[in-house]
């Protein structure tokens, strides 16, 4: 394997300052013998070859319509194995799919004959302006996508007015992203929890100090879930002759996302959540609770709030979705503790499968501070850069403009509960018309097949 190949498989999956800040320096040996290093799944320069001559066919910035286009194009352009971490999720895929599938069980009720000249859709998440009620949530290995990775995330937050989550497994140093951030430029942290306590308070205490706004703690994710397709394509790279029965202790089926999340303590409880408070002033919000007894829970401890999520449909399948989730713990909440929502003193996030403008509008009306949208900025900026990620926003922009005038709600608060019909959102099979973006994106997950023949042998 060529130094350029190396860097190639190393550089997305890893962010500069890893080796510095993950290993003891007595285990810091030097430069590596790259002749010593085995060769995997480095892409072939033909397939390489071809990949670059679909981006080059890639449609104008003018031509994308919507979020479901940058998906589209992205499938296409992108490489393979790249393609396949980003879009693969757990199991049979079934709770990414009814992530977006929810949202097509509430319906409108608009209200007509009110001044909507001019509307207003900026809010704040904890505290902190944005315009509009979204934010970038975190997600990983932003650099398998593009060469610059999540900056393309932080550098097009600054420019709309949003807020960017910086993900913990980011291919860009947290310190990276936090130097390119404009001044005043608000930023969370997603945070996964090392079994090594001294480690996660050394990076939250650098994160308040380096002026993080609110620390995300994901909760969803004690063990990886399985991705089949990401998994299929490290079946794929295999030779047959390295397919040996005797090496089948050796997994390498996970992946780059096993190998860099094996530090997540599987021990994390709510005993913990006290500890936190004691390391950092910083607001504390739980990521991926999935029922009312949980969100309660993180209520009844003090903490800032909550993200309703599955984790992208990416950990346990037949999870429920966050905006059904959403609409219980609102119920719950005002039963149990006399709550209405949106509430400044604890707040509701809610992500996963957001693809339009009216999905954000619905979850706003059941009581929803914002939503955090992944994947489609992911899809944005593999396409096509920071350029794309700035479309993506603009195209919501645009949307919430046209959506707010014809529900008739000039502000945020203008979209109440009587605003949406979700008496359906319960019932997991409903007859409702398909969603053809959505499902013309969506590639069907494949069977173990059999290998094709090697022509040379034959």
């Amino acid at each position: 394997m060529s130094g350029a190949q190396y860097m190639a498989e190393y550089d997305p999956i890893h962010p500069p300052d890893a080796i510095e800040k993950n290993l003891p320096a007595d285990k810091q040996l030097g430069a590596v013998d790259l002749s010593t290093v085995e060769k995997i799944g480095v892409v072939g320069k033909d397939e390489e070859k071809a990949r670059l001559e679909r981006f080059s066919r890639r449609p104008s910035l003018s031509e994308v319509l919507n979020l479901h286009d940058f998906e589209a194009i992205a499938r296409q352009v992108m490489g393979e194995k790249a393609w396949a971490y980003y879009s693969s999720a757990a199991d049979d895929e079934i709770t990414i799919r009814e992530n977006h599938a929810a949202y097509h069980r509430i319906w409108f009720r608009p209200r007509v004959l009110r001044n909507v000249t001019e509307v207003d859709f900026s809010t704040t998440l904890l505290g902190h302006k944005s315009s509009m009620p979204i934010y970038i949530t975190a997600t990983a290995l932003g650099k398998l996508g593009h060469p610059d990775g999540e900056l393309n995330l932080t550098r097009a937050a600054a420019k709309n007015g949003v807020i960017q989550m910086i993900p913990t497994l980011a291919s860009c140093s947290f310190d990276e992203l936090v130097d390119n951030a404009k001044p005043g430029q608000v930023q969370f942290l997603q945070l996964y929890v090392n079994k090594e306590r001294s480690i996660t308070e050394k990076f939250v205490r650098h994160a308040e100090e380096r002026g993080i706004k609110g620390l995300f703690i994901t909760v969803d994710a004690p063990q990886l879930g399985r991705r089949e397709k990401d998994m299929r394509q490290k079946f794929e790279a295999e030779e047959p002759d390295e397919m040996d029965k005797n090496k089948s202790s050796v997994d390498r089926t996970q992946g780059a996302a096993r190998a860099i999340s094996s530090f997540i303590d599987p021990g994390l409880c709510w005993d913990d959540m006290k500890w936190f408070k004691n390391i950092t002033k910083m607001p504390l919000i739980l990521k991926g609770v999935q029922c009312w007894e949980d969100a309660l829970e993180a209520y009844d401890h003090g903490l800032a709030g909550v993200v309703l999520s599955n984790h992208g449909g990416r950990q346990l399948d037949f999870a429920r979705s966050g905006i059904e989730i959403l609409v219980e713990v609102v119920d719950k909440l005002k039963e149990r503790r006399g709550l209405s929502f949106p509430n400044e003193k604890f707040q509701l996030f809610v992500d996963g499968g957001v693809r339009r403008a009216t999905d954000v509008v619905k979850a706003v009306a059941l009581g929803a501070t914002a939503v955090g949208i992944g994947r489609p900025f992911l899809y944005a900026f593999s396409a096509y850069g920071e350029d794309g990620v700035n479309k993506a926003l603009q195209i919501l922009r645009d949307e919430f403009e046209m959506n707010m005038r014809l529900i008739g709600a000039p502000t945020l608060k203008d979209i109440t509960r009587d605003m949406v019909d979700a008496s359906s959102i319960h019932q997991h099979i409903v007859a409702v018309p398909d969603d053809r973006l959505y499902n013309v994106n969506y590639e069907e997950m494949v069977t173990a097949r059999l290998r094709e023949q090697d022509k040379a042998k034959l």
